[in-house]
C-alpha cells in the first residue's frame, strides 16, 4: 500500500506504507514503546513527522498498526507450527519454534516483551495491547490442542498458558544474550514434564545415533 509524503514546496512523494510499518516495528522492538522517539521512528521509516502524523495519526496509532501487521504475519506462521496431529507434538513444535525465533531476526527476544511489558500512566494501553496479543497466542494453542487426534483430558487453556509462559521466559533470556543451547535445554526440560503429563512417546537418540522411542508414564 502506498502513501504520500510531502516535500518542501508541496510536491508529493510516495512511500511504501507496509515497509514503513516494518521499520517502525523494528525500532519499537529494539527500544520499546517509550524508548522509541519520534525522531528515531521517522528516520527509520524514511518519512518526516508531519507525514507520520498525516498517515498514521499518532505514535500510539503507529504502534497499533505495526503490532497488527506483526500479529497477522505471526499467526499465519503459527498456524503452520501448530498443525501437528498430537497434543505433545503441537506443544513441542511451538516451543522449539519459539526457542529459535527469539534469537533470529534483527532484534533478540520478542516484541510482546521488549515492546512494553510496562509503561507509564500515559501509555498504559500499550502493555494491555501486548497482553492481548500474547493471549491470542494462548487461544490459538488451546484450540489446536482441543482439535488434536489425542485431545488431552487436561485443561487445554492451562497447557497453552504454560507453553506461552515458557515462551516468554525464552524471550527474556534471549534478549539478555543467553545462547541457543541453553534455550533449547530449557525447552527439553519443559517438554519432559509435558510428556509425563500427557503420557506421550518421546523420540531420543542412542549413543550410536539410532533413534528409539521412550514412552513416558502418565501422572
Amino acid at each position: 500500500m502506498g502513501a504520500e509524503q510531502r516535500h518542501a514546496g508541496g510536491r508529493p512523494r510516495s512511500f511504501d506504507e507496509g515497509q514503513a510499518l516494518d521499520e517502525a516495528l523494528d525500532v519499537f522492538w529494539r527500544l520499546g514503546y517509550e524508548g522509541a522517539s519520534l525522531a528515531e521512528l521517522t528516520q527509520a521509516m524514511g518519512i518526516n513527522k508531519p507525514s507520520m502524523y498525516a498517515v498514521f495519526g499518532s505514535k500510539e496509532q503507529l504502534f497499533v498498526r505495526a503490532l497488527g501487521r506483526y500479529s497477522q504475519r505471526y499467526h499465519d506462521h503459527l498456524r503452520q507450527v501448530l498443525s501437528k496431529p498430537r497434543a505433545y507434538d503441537i506443544l513441542e513444535s511451538y516451543l522449539r519454534d519459539t526457542a529459535k525465533a527469539v534469537r533470529a531476526g534483527n532484534a533478540l527476544g520478542c516484541l510482546s516483551i521488549q515492546g512494553g511489558i510496562s509503561c507509564g500512566p500515559n501509555n498504559a494501553r500499550i502493555p494491555q495491547l501486548l497482553a492481548e496479543y500474547r493471549h491470542g497466542i494462548e487461544v490459538a494453542i488451546a484450540k489446536a490442542l482441543a482439535g488434536a487426534d489425542d485431545a488431552p483430558h487436561n485443561d487445554t487453556e492451562a497447557l497453552a498458558g504454560f507453553a506461552v509462559t515458557i515462551g516468554k521466559g525464552l524471550a527474556v533470556d534471549a534478549a539478555a544474550g543467553v545462547e541457543q543451547a541453553r534455550l533449547d535445554a530449557a525447552v527439553d526440560v519443559a517438554l519432559a514434564g509435558l510428556a509425563m503429563l500427557l503420557g506421550s512417546s518421546l523420540r531420543t537418540d542412542d549413543a550410536d545415533g539410532r533413534s528409539r522411542e521412550r514412552t513416558a508414564t502418565t501422572l
